[in-house]
């Protein structure tokens, strides 16, 4: 193109050069993948191609090379005039995260299409939207049209990203809302809002804040649209291992708009849940949401302001069930009574402010802050009585300043951010609390009643700066078109975690076909170690580097080929020193008295696989894992070189973040360690399954924490020992797809085949072994033969896989203002096993996490379809509708049913898929999740630019009860039951009961 080949070539050189050596000096991980729009294609040769935003009045300006190319990079998505001289305008939509093609060498208009995409409101210019079908990726865009139409439970932006195939937007009993992608966890995923990853890295969720939460990570009114990638995203992308989601917020525009709105719904205007059905009675409840949001210009043309303000305040009725069917009437009544309906109280607050500059037509600023306050009542439903919940208080600020520099071959962003997020939960009540398990089916938990576990308190967060430099060559010719990009990163945040309080003691009590014991059989209370904190902190550095060429070889094949490498420094758990007297008692004599003569504790381990020095930290002997090296790679072949039919496919490794509430657990645990003492059966003496440390009941440690304490005072014994592994890796997935895009008519179609194979996630399993290293004797573990002096001894390791095989189809015909509908379909069948319940990270069932068998995945439906609809129709209204349908979801649990496997275990983890809760339409009883939802919205026109809107939801329209409790028989007498589970008709539902939302709002 424009420059010489040569200086081309040196400038590429010394970037490279340059990134090598920020590499090697710079401390240590993290990226964030840009929300910007590139637009590339050809124009007459020797030209400057311009584009100008229709909506802000910015412009941006490329040469055009000899042979015609042209690329424009790091345009705001949006809606932009282009031309390369007189007769070649166009007037064009960019979409998020984007590479788009537009040729600019003959006379000649775009189909038009409406395309508001990213502007607050009122600006409606005639464009062709220009959808990017030359990539590797995996995935689709979430237009504004169809956030602002589309039904919806919750203002969670995220709660779109289920019409794209692979992805699983869940709204659980509770009210909690949570997106997943394949059939990895929740935390495998990665939300980035203006290229700032949201990443969590101390709780579970992937986004900040979002861990058990009814809230929503980021305000509704301020996000303009998303991308959402399933699987083969670009080396840019980082700490993820499922899905990203690359969202761009609005920006003021060149005249002053605003939109204020008000929702509300309440009891009165719900079906009952089948537990209130059960009950007679219903929940009162309520949801309210409003908030507003106003931009405009500063200078015109060159700087701009957006702000938004979005509250929720909800009461969510939630279902106390027993945890073991048919036991309510041995419970005592003061027990019994907190069985059924209850509520959880919610509140949220979101603020949203972002300033633009261009003072240039190469340089652009940015100044952003968010901030996320919430507070909620939780863990109450399923066995939890609501004496026994926990208050949360959730927090989460970051601030955001950007310079974008354009150049004639390059562009180049930088980037800087702070981020300040903490989960504190604490009991709401305290004093003691009650926990009633069945004996006849191995202590399962039937209710906890009384006040919440000493767990129940845990402070966390995270809290840091971070620099970013990402630098994009856009003029670089070699048997083909170059776009090559390339970044640094380096964040410094500080975690921090409290794992326990010191309150709350638990008492458990026996429960069988005569009744509940009259005093319990153990209990579960803190016990601080003198002079140690309770919290754990660590100043985490994290570091990344990547480098991506996006190859047009020529007007067919495109080549995306790209490696990044990340590194994270986690001084609490590299620096670790394991305490002595912990050393001490692991190379201790054997206490069993069944250990052969002279055998230590280390040495019964070694028999069972467990090399204690695995184990033991020097603080010296762990190393930051050096080996993440990703490559990501992928292909798109234009059959015709027109766009209509793409074949495309890649490959790629991702890796994620071990977090830090594992991690952690070394610290806390022995710093304020959670014991569990047994009291002796006042009828024979002993104590429940010879638990120990053993001693007569008295009833003076009732209410008396102190008292608790005194019984292992001056002593370690019953103290849990947290190890963990002194190689530990990061979780990370192997990425493999092949599909085609065709474009027919006005439809945009997709068809793919995505295998993901997830490595090394992490697991807590039992260390705990009988002097001859077996794990199982007449079937029972050896929770007796702790380490000596202590507790059990609980070790982390990597190992939790899945394997997962999905054909993703979808078809999208998108709106525009002339047709005036759109609709989208999306099917995903998905084959996938796992050697761990998805939700679990606690894994005692098995000697260790490789010897789980690989059982069909809880995490997703073998059969899931989703599709909208939206229409305008005379009178301003427009309608829409979506249906999502999906076959049971596996159960995953223990199943025991008097048999003996061959590991000496009575019982064995096992996946069980319950029976369909009904049909749809035609058909037998095959679905799992039924949900038909209506929306419809009036316009007023005022005038002056002024319109108010009334809006109806219709949530689950035809009240399917989406049950979610699952209730399992495995069988007995050897013989395993061929239909062990079911789902129980009076326990809880994911999603909603039918619920009738109104909305009104005002846009100007």
């Amino acid at each position: 193109m424009k420059a010489p080949m040569q200086l081309r070539k040196k400038l590429l050189a010394s970037l490279i050069n340059a990134a090598v050596i920020s590499v090697a000096c710079a401390p240590v991980v993290s990226w964030a993948q840009t929300a910007n729009a590139n637009l590339r294609g050809k124009a007459p040769a020797s030209t400057t191609v311009t584009a100008r935003n229709v909506a802000t009045g910015s412009t941006r300006r490329a040469s055009v090379g000899a042979d015609g190319s042209y690329t424009l990079v790091g345009l705001p998505p949006g809606t932009y005039q282009v031309d390369a001289g007189p007769g070649t305008e166009r007037t064009v939509t960019l979409t998020v995260a984007s590479t788009a093609t537009l040729d600019l060498t003959a006379p000649g208009a775009a189909a038009p299409s409406t395309a508001n995409a990213t502007t607050l409101s009122g600006v409606t210019v005639s464009a062709a939207t220009l959808t990017e079908v030359k990539t590797s990726e995996i995935g689709s865009t979430i237009s504004l049209h169809q956030i602002n139409t589309i039904p919806q439970v919750s203002r969670n932006f995220l709660e779109f990203a289920d019409t794209v195939p692979g992805m699983v937007f869940n709204v659980d009993s509770s009210g909690h809302t949570s997106l997943r992608g394949g059939a990895q966890n929740n935390s495998s995923v990665n939300v980035f809002i203006d290229g700032v990853g949201q990443k969590s890295y101390v709780k579970e969720g992937g986004v900040s804040g979002q861990f058990s939460s009814q809230g929503n990570p980021f305000p509704q009114l301020a996000i303009g649209e998303y991308k959402v990638i399933t699987s083969n995203y670009k080396a840019e992308y980082d700490q993820i291992s499922s899905a990203a989601v690359t969202a761009d917020t609005k920006s003021g525009t060149n005249e002053f708009h605003g939109e204020v709105f008000g929702t509300y719904t309440n009891d009165s205007l719900r079906a009952r849940t089948p537990a209130e059905d059960a009950s007679g009675k219903k929940t009162k409840s309520h949801e309210k949401e409003y908030g507003f949001a106003i931009g405009g210009p500063i200078i015109q043309d060159k700087m701009h302001f957006f702000f938004t303000y979005e509250a929720k305040k909800f009461d969510t009725p939630i279902t106390v069930t027993p945890g073991v069917t048919g036991t309510a009437a041995f419970l005592p009544a003061s027990a019994s009574t907190q069985l059924g309906p209850a509520d959880l109280p919610f509140n949220e607050d979101l603020y949203f402010g972002k300033i633009d500059w261009e003072p240039t037509d190469r340089d652009r600023f940015e100044l952003s802050g968010q901030l996320r306050k919430e507070g909620q009542y939780d863990n109450i439903g399923n066995q939890t009585a609501a004496s026994a919940g926990i208050d949360v208080i959730n927090r989460d600020t970051r601030i955001a300043a950007r310079w974008q520099h354009s150049g004639d071959s390059y562009f180049n962003e930088l980037l800087f951010t702070h981020e300040n997020a903490y989960n504190n939960p604490t009991p709401l009540r305290f004093g003691d609390g009650a926990a009633y398990t069945y004996g006849p089916q191995q202590d399962a938990t039937i209710l906890i009643t009384g006040s919440a576990n000493a767990l129940a308190t845990q402070k966390k967060g995270q809290k840091g700066p971070a620099i970013q430099d990402d630098l994009t060559f856009n003029d670089f010719e070699w048997h083909g078109d170059h776009v090559i990009k390339m970044g640094v990163k380096y964040k410094k945040v500080d975690l921090n975690a409290q794992d326990a309080g010191n309150s709350n003691p638990q008492f458990t009590y026996n429960v069988d076909p005569t009744g509940t014991g009259a005093t319990p059989y153990k209990v579960f209370f803190p016990a601080p170690v003198p002079g140690l904190s309770p919290v754990a902190r660590s100043s985490d550095k994290q570091f990344g580097t990547y480098i991506q060429d996006d190859w047009a070889v020529n007007d067919k094949l495109t080549l995306n080929l790209g490696v990044r490498w990340d590194y994270e420094k986690n001084p609490s758990y590299l620096n670790y020193v394991t305490p002595a007297n912990v050393v001490a008692a692991l190379n201790s004599p054997n206490p069993d008295s069944t250990a052969p003569a002279g055998q230590t504790y280390a040495q019964a381990l070694a028999l069972g696989g467990i090399n204690v020095n695995d184990y033991i930290s020097t603080g010296h002997n762990r190393k930051a894992y050096k080996g993440e090296i990703q490559p990501r790679l992928g292909f798109s072949y234009d059959l015709n070189a027109d766009e209509s039919h793409v074949i495309f496919g890649g490959a790629g490794r991702a890796y994620d973040r071990d977090l830090y509430d594992y991690l952690q657990v070394e610290q806390t645990k022995a710093s304020l360690p959670q014991l569990t003492v047994y009291f002796q059966d006042p009828a024979t003496g002993l104590c429940h399954n010879n638990g120990s440390p053993c001693f007569a009941w008295d009833p003076k440690y009732q209410n008396n924490l102190s008292a608790l304490q005194a019984l292992v005072a001056a002593s370690n014994t019953g103290q849990e020992v947290d190890a963990i592994n002194n190689h530990l890796k990061a979780p990370y997935s192997d990425q493999f797809s092949l599909g085609m895009r065709n474009k027919i008519g006005d439809w945009n179609t997709s068809a793919a085949i995505a295998r993901i194979l997830s490595h090394d996630g992490f697991a807590f399993t039992l260390g705990n072994r009988y002097p001859d290293g077996s794990f199982f004797k007449n079937g029972s573990q050896p929770w007796g033969n702790g380490v000596p002096g202590f507790g059990g001894l609980i070790i982390g390791n990597n190992g939790i896989e899945t394997r997962t095989t999905q054909l993703l189809l979808s078809a999208e015909k998108p709106y525009t203002k002339e047709s005036g509908w759109s609709a989208t379909f999306a099917y995903t069948y998905t084959r996938a096993t796992q050697n761990r319940d998805v939700n679990e990270h606690y894994s005692f069932d098995e000697a260790t996490i490789h010897q789980y068998p690989f059982i069909d995945s809880n995490a997703a439906a073998r059969h899931r379809f989703v599709a909208t609809g939206v229409i305008d129709i005379p009178w301003g209204i427009t309608l829409s509708a979506k249906l999502t349908l999906a076959t049971p979801i596996p159960f995953n649990g223990i199943a025991c049913y008097g048999a003996t496997f061959a590991n000496g275990s009575g019982c064995t983890p096992a996946a069980a898929t319950p029976g369909g809760n009904g049909k749809f339409l035609v058909g037998g009883k095959v679905f799992g999740y039924r949900d038909v939802d209506f929306q419809a919205t009036k316009d007023f026109d005022l005038g002056h630019g002024m319109t108010i809107y009334g809006r109806f939801d219709l949530l689950n329209a035809f009240n399917f009860r989406n049950y979610t409790d699952v209730l399992v028989n495995w069988g007995s007498g050897g013989v395993p039951n061929t239909n062990p589970a079911m789902y129980n008709p009076t326990g809880n539902i994911t999603f909603v009961p039918r619920t009738i939302k109104f909305t009104v709002g005002m846009k100007f």
